[in-house]
């Protein structure tokens, strides 16, 4: 084993260790050892100081932790009246979704968000800390309130209505971001929520070129597509609905040929992989080399509650492709088995999650 060898095994054993540390052990200079150190940080093999290493990078997601409110008519929906419902909370936002269903499956992740100075944000931070979720480089902002969704369901757990308020979110803006690059820089994977103002979602991709860290990023509503910048160079992946696709593409979309043909222009607008969700219809995802698309149908579940759903299947998306990053199709066959688990729980995440939901086997 070389002297290189050697000091990588050092640092993989104890990452904590310092330069003087490695000298005296391998009975080396310490400005040889730093020599060593230098080499590796250019082969990627270690990253920066503390020695982070490539597998035990955290996923960086940025984007809305919010307050989750459910409300379900205990009978049909009468426009126009009062409707006497059920009430149920808890904690939401895409972005802190798809951190807690990563969390839960066990993989490191940071949560880069905003909360208001309130009741509400205290509680979202330290729920999602208690979920495994390194919230240190949140901001909580004074005279903001917190985010809040709420969801109107008929008694099946379809979704009526949603209305969100999300203002604070306007602060994740390129300055936020610059004051989280430390963060960013040591992600394994960025993933960034519609949430964000137009010109901090052009700031990722311009950083995901440059960085060469796989962004990927997640559609919220059909409104917020206008976020989306034009130019999509640097995208790993974007996950977005079949109204999203139609929102982007300006026109009704009423068959797969049309989605295909939607699809094939987000990609000659930069981006690499495009996943569709279709609800109970499965998802449609990209495949390599081809404008062709690959349809994979929805598991046969009883749904209970829709929300949080799409986040589940995100996150699972981003945790295979974590693992294997040019399988996009087991990638999505392992986030329908998410959202499978979501759909059938009356909680925004599924508390069956566990680091070894996803067992190779499964997938053979």
């Amino acid at each position: 084993m070389s002297r290189k060898e050697n000091v990588l095994r050092l640092i993989q054993a104890h990452p904590a260790v310092t330069q003087q540390e490695l000298a005296d052990q391998l009975q080396l200079s310490r400005s040889a050892v730093a020599g060593y150190v230098a080499a590796l940080m250019r082969e990627g093999k270690i990253l920066g100081r503390a020695y982070v290493l490539p597998d035990h990078r955290p996923v960086v997601c940025i984007g809305g932790a919010n307050l989750d409110r459910k409300l379900r008519t205990l009978n049909d929906v009468q426009m126009a009246t009062s409707n006497p419902v059920s009430q149920f909370e808890s904690f939401g936002g895409v972005a802190r979704n798809v951190a807690e269903n990563l969390a839960r499956c066990g993989q490191r992740v940071q949560l880069l968000s905003i909360v208001g100075d309130d009741t509400a944000g205290q509680a979202i931070l330290s729920y999602s800390a208690e979920q495994g979720i390194d919230v240190s480089a949140c901001l909580t902002l004074a005279g903001f309130s917190s985010g809040s969704y709420t969801a109107v369901l008929n008694p099946q757990g379809e979704m009526v209505l949603a209305l969100s308020q999300m203002d604070v979110c306007e602060r994740l803006d390129p300055h936020f971001l610059r004051s989280r690059q430390r963060q960013r820089n040591a992600a394994a994977m960025v993933i960034a929520d519609l949430n964000l103002p137009a010109d901090s979602l052009s700031l990722l991709l311009q950083d995901a070129q440059q960085q060469h860290i796989p962004l990927v990023l997640i559609a919220v509503s059909q409104p917020k597509m206008q976020r989306l910048p034009a130019q999509l160079q640097g995208l790993r992946l974007l996950i977005l609905n079949h109204g999203e696709l139609e929102q982007r593409a300006g026109q009704a979309l009423p068959d797969q040929a049309a989605i295909q043909q939607a699809v094939a222009k987000l990609r000659t607008q930069g981006v690499q992989d495009v996943i569709v969700t279709m609800g109970s219809a499965g998802v449609l995802c990209t495949r390599p080399d081809t404008n062709l698309l690959t349809a994979i149908p929805a598991p046969q579940c009883e749904v209970v509650d829709v929300t949080g759903a799409g986040d589940a299947f995100s996150a699972g998306v981003c945790y295979s492709l974590l693992q294997q990053a040019t399988q996009l199709e087991l990638a999505c066959q392992r986030g329908q088995q998410l959202a499978a688990l979501t759909l059938q729980s009356g909680r925004t995440v599924s508390g069956q999650l566990h680091p070894n939901i996803f067992q190779e086997d499964s997938y053979a």
